[in-house]
């Protein structure tokens, strides 16, 4: 279980979601392995010394990136229409913001990337992916009772290729947009929603 050191008043708070954004920023630019307790400390203007009232452990400080991005992916926006046009959306939203904030995808898949050689980073990778998957679960299994998926569609099989598939296209902002309206053709059957176009 993760520990977390006291933080009781409005500037112990300030002082921890600047050491969240300083460690989120120093992923980003250099990696996880770049990430240096002293250089966060730094960043966030708090002596290192001091770091571990805000945080016990690294990997505490960890957690805390991972639930700050995976915030940033929150919508309460709920699309109108079928399965098939909640789909769209939702890849939509998704290019869009790989294009918009590079930033996140990279600390994403930092992160991806350190969970397959860290038992405790994959845990809690695992367990905040686990809302996407079944948010994506229900989608798909609500969307073959309407019989809105291309034929041949896998309902299990097409959460995990959706899932793959946006982690690739953050790699190449540049082609995003591309690959997930690319990949929403495939998936959904009949005619292409707004904004979609024809293959």
């Amino acid at each position: 279980m993760s520990r977390q050191g006291p933080v009781r008043s409005p500037l112990g708070q300030e002082r921890r979601e600047a050491l969240i954004r300083a460690a989120y920023s120093h992923i980003a630019s250099k990696g996880f392995e770049g990430l240096r307790l002293r250089d966060v400390a730094a960043e966030a203007g708090i002596d290192h010394s001091t770091l571990h009232h805000y945080f016990a452990t690294k990997q505490d400080l960890v957690t805390a990136v991972v639930d700050y991005a995976t915030r940033q992916f929150w919508t309460v926006e709920r699309p109108q229409g079928g399965a098939g046009d909640r789909l769209r959306y939702q890849l939509t939203r998704l290019a869009d913001m790989i294009v918009e904030r590079p930033e996140l995808h990279i600390v994403v898949r930092e992160l991806d990337l350190r969970a397959r050689r860290d038992a405790e980073v994959r845990a809690v990778v695992a367990s905040r992916e686990e809302g996407w998957r079944a948010s994506l679960t229900e989608l798909f299994e609500t969307g073959a009772a309407e019989g809105a998926w291309a034929e041949g569609v896998d309902p299990v099989a097409a959460v995990e290729l959706v899932i793959a598939t946006v982690k690739g296209a953050s790699l190449h902002p540049d082609r995003a947009v591309d690959v997930l309206q690319q990949l929403g053709r495939l998936l959904v059957g009949g005619e292409p929603g707004p904004g979609q176009g024809t293959a």
